[in-house]
């Protein structure tokens, strides 16, 4: 249960943080997408939470489908 803690906490920060940074970045889309599913890798990393690269890249999509939702 503590762990889905943990995701919940980092997905709101996350979706947050990429709505923000998709904003304000001057980088390519792309780009910023590497990013954010690098920054869940280094995430599931540190509490030992296992998901495929394909489940983070498809995370990482989520949330920049989310910022752009809110941009409209």
């Amino acid at each position: 249960m503590k762990t889905l803690g943990y995701i919940g906490a980092f997905l709101g920060g996350a979706i947050a943080g990429a709505a923000v940074g998709l904003l304000l970045a001057p980088e390519r889309g792309k780009d910023t997408r590497e990013k954010i599913t690098d920054a869940i890798d280094d995430f599931c990393q540190k509490h030992n939470i296992k998901l495929s690269r394909k489940e983070m890249s498809d995370l990482a999509s989520d949330i920049k489908d989310a910022a752009e939702a809110e941009e409209v």
